[in-house]
């Protein structure tokens, strides 16, 4: 991906994250905002030209139909030394429900495994099924989990 291609998809990926955070995270949409530029720029400190950063652009024929942006293990921000980590797939709206996404994930995993990358991880959104089934279809399992009850106020 080249640095124009990241600068058109980074603001609306910065603010989707954003409103993921407030909405699922507990975070008020203004901290949410600060904490996803900030992990966008601890993550991506020399943007597309990131060490360790693969960002890869979708397409069928001459139409870019999605992203996918994954760190090798110890790439900028991580911590893991053996684990890739899938920061972003997302597919744009009008190519949905064409299994893009699931190419995208299996293609990563071919170029991590030529890189000797023996696994690769990903969070998402408990409220994201159609996401959790397809991680769940192409053999992620849940590691962690994290749960939420809202408390009604008193009186």
């Amino acid at each position: 991906m080249s640095e124009q291609g990241l600068a058109r998809l980074r603001g609306p990926l910065e603010r989707a994250y954003a409103e993921d955070l407030a909405t699922h995270g507990g975070m008020s949409l203004q901290a949410a905002q600060e904490r996803s530029a900030d992990q966008l720029r601890q993550l991506l400190p020399a943007g597309a030209a990131t060490e360790g950063a693969l960002l890869r652009l979708a397409r069928v024929g001459d139409t870019e139909v999605g992203w996918i942006w994954v760190t090798l293990p110890g790439a900028a921000g991580t911590t893991d030394a053996k684990r890739a980590w899938i920061h972003n797939i997302e597919v744009h709206p009008a190519h949905r429900g064409r299994g893009y996404a699931r190419r995208m994930i299996q293609l990563m995993e071919a170029e991590l495994a030529r890189l000797g990358v023996p696994e690769v991880g990903l969070n998402v959104f408990g409220t994201n099924t159609v996401a959790i089934g397809l991680y769940q279809s192409l053999g992620f399992e849940v590691t962690a989990q994290q749960m939420a009850k809202p408390i009604d106020p008193v009186g």
